[in-house]
């Protein structure tokens, strides 16, 4: 018997064949990436894996549905390596069992058939074994592929998704929190490399923020081997504050400091080829996430906005980051933003906070970034 993996996706299976090939083609690479010794090959609806094998790598690769370690024998052979394969893997310590068989191929008989066969040949070996078809103890599969057999007793859950890489890039904007990374996680398993942009806050984030992205890092790491986490130093924000004390207007400090954010992922993006910007905002979830406010947040960019995450409570949110291994490192202890003001706007005007950012702009440089989209104006920042 031949010791090897079985991998199978789901969604690439439904695309034409010219994609589902550049996508198969896309996923084995990725494979490739973290199992750079194993070797690899495929045909329609399955991938093969032989070699060194680390399963909790594969659990991190996007557009694996499911993976089974199995063993191949020859269809001719089937019978007694059955009987084998149930002895060495514990199968006749259990009470009760079921065979389940696919078929792939031209072949005289049918799925139901031979597993009826195997069945019977089972129970007569091993008497103390029970066919139970509803809650059977153990489980006994067997994939017929033209002249060959697949046995495994286990599929293990893959992470879903489509290939990472086959939508294109965005840049995501990390904050430290529990929100971001889950949805740069999101957008990872939908097909989109991640371009990670820290914003570092002059005088109102410190060390211990930056410390929580870092370990966030390495996780997200895992999904995306090739991440590479983009710092910006700005001190855009010290000079806004003070302009918003003036005018009376310091509830505005998130909503102008996240439009200030925007901008500068807007550049990043349009400097690497990326198609958009993810966020971690949740509908409702604190002042700066209202509909409204959202609405005013978005004219920021000329380039769309992806919130994986807007339709998500909080502890649905908090349940993916522990399942992807994001929640300890994002609530390790840190001091936060000290710029949010004591009540924030939950209501903003789009006018009055372009108002507001002229008079900052005054009192800043000339160099020229994309202000609000539809609104005719470019914008001078500091």
């Amino acid at each position: 018997m031949e010791m090897l993996w079985l991998v199978r996706y789901s969604e690439i299976f439904l695309k034409s064949d010219p994609v589902r090939r550049h996508w198969e083609r896309i996923l084995i690479a990725n494979i490739k990436t973290v199992l750079p010794t194993s070797h690899v090959n495929n045909e329609r609806g399955r991938i093969w894996l032989r070699g060194e094998v680390d399963p909790e790598k594969l659990l991190r690769v996007f557009g694996i549905a499911s993976f089974s370690p199995c063993e191949m024998v020859p269809l001719t052979d089937l019978v007694p390596a059955v009987l084998d394969f149930c002895s060495r893997n514990n199968l006749t310590a259990s009470r009760s069992f079921a065979v389940w068989v696919k078929r792939v191929g031209k072949h005289k008989f049918h799925s139901t058939d031979l597993a009826r066969q195997l069945g019977s040949v089972i129970s007569e070996t091993y008497p103390q074994l029970q066919v139970n078809l509803d809650t059977p103890e153990r489980e006994l599969f067997v994939e017929v592929r033209n002249d060959n057999c697949y046995l495994f007793t286990e599929v293990i859950r893959g992470p879903g998704g489509i290939p990472l890489g086959v939508e294109g890039t965005l840049v995501s904007l990390l904050s430290g929190g529990i929100d971001s990374p889950v949805a740069a996680w999101m957008m990872m398993k939908r097909g989109c490399r991640i371009i990670p942009i820290f914003i570092r806050l002059e005088r109102y984030l410190d060390e211990t923020t930056a410390a929580r992205v870092s370990a966030v890092m390495e996780r997200l790491r895992q999904y995306q081997p090739d991440i590479v986490l983009k710092t910006i130093e700005d001190s855009y924000l010290s000079g806004a504050k003070q302009v918003l004390a003036g005018e009376g207007a310091e509830k505005f400090t998130c909503l102008i400091c996240k439009r200030r954010m925007y901008r500068l992922a807007e550049e990043v993006a349009h400097s690497c080829g990326a198609k958009g910007i993810v966020t971690g905002e949740s509908l409702g979830q604190v002042a700066s996430q209202t509909l409204d406010n959202l609405q005013v947040l978005s004219k920021a960019t000329t380039l769309p906005f992806y919130r994986p995450l807007i339709g998500l409570d909080k502890e649905e949110i908090i349940r993916i980051a522990r399942e992807i291994g994001t929640f300890l490192p994002s609530t390790k202890p840190a001091t936060g933003c000290t710029a949010v003001p004591e009540k924030p706007a939950t209501t903003a005007d789009s006018e009055r906070i372009r108002r507001l950012e002229g008079l900052i702009q005054a009192r800043g440089s000339s160099r020229r970034i994309p202000g609000d989209h539809n609104s005719g104006e470019r914008n001078v920042l500091p």
